[in-house]
C-alpha cells in the first residue's frame, strides 16, 4: 500500500499558469529559447496538437496546451483578441533575459527600465499573445519614499500625456 502522497505534486506551486495557445509546438520552442524553459513531458493529439505541456522555467511549472475550440477549455489571446493576463518572471540579470526574449521573436510591450517601487522591469508580449513582465528586485524602497515616488512618475505621466 502507498503511502500518504502530498497534494501538491513535486515540482509545482499552489498556483500554476496553464496557458492556452495557438501553435503548441512552436510555443514551447519559443519559450525555450526566451526564457530557457526546461520541458519536463509533453503529450500530443493523435493530429500532433499539444494536449498538455509542462515546462519549468526557473523554479516554476508552466503548463501549457494548444487551443481546442469547442471544448470550454479556453481560448488562446488570438482567439479573444488579447490576453487578460500578465505572468510575472523575477530573476537576476534581467537584461540579459529582456533580450534574449525579444531576440526569439518577443515584442517590446514596456521598455526595460529602473521602477519607483525598486524593481527594474519591463514587459514583453510572445507570438502567441501572451505577456510577460520581466523584472529584478534591486532596491529596497520604504513606504513612504515609494508613496512619494509614485506620486512623481504618475505626475510625471500625465504631463507627458498632455493632461497636466
Amino acid at each position: 500500500m502507498a503511502g500518504k502522497v502530498n497534494a501538491v505534486r513535486e515540482g509545482t506551486h499552489t498556483v500554476t499558469a496553464h496557458l492556452i495557445v495557438r501553435g503548441g509546438k512552436k510555443a514551447v520552442e519559443f519559450y525555450k529559447k526566451a526564457f530557457g524553459a526546461e520541458v519536463k513531458g509533453i503529450h500530443e493529439t493523435p493530429d500532433g496538437k499539444v494536449m498538455h505541456a509542462e515546462l519549468k522555467v526557473g523554479d516554476s511549472t508552466i503548463m501549457l496546451a494548444d487551443e481546442f475550440p469547442g471544448m470550454g477549455t479556453g481560448a488562446s489571446p488570438q482567439a479573444l483578441g488579447g490576453t487578460s493576463i500578465i505572468l510575472n518572471i523575477y530573476r537576476e540579470n534581467v537584461d540579459q533575459l529582456f533580450n534574449q526574449a525579444v531576440a526569439a521573436g518577443a515584442t517590446v510591450a514596456m521598455p526595460l527600465g529602473n521602477q519607483f517601487w525598486g524593481d527594474r522591469y519591463g514587459q514583453v508580449k510572445d507570438p502567441f499573445g501572451h505577456v510577460w513582465a520581466l523584472g529584478q528586485h534591486v532596491e529596497d524602497v520604504a513606504p513612504p519614499e515609494m508613496e512619494r515616488r509614485a506620486r512623481e512618475a504618475f505626475a510625471k505621466m500625465a504631463k507627458s500625456a498632455g493632461k497636466t
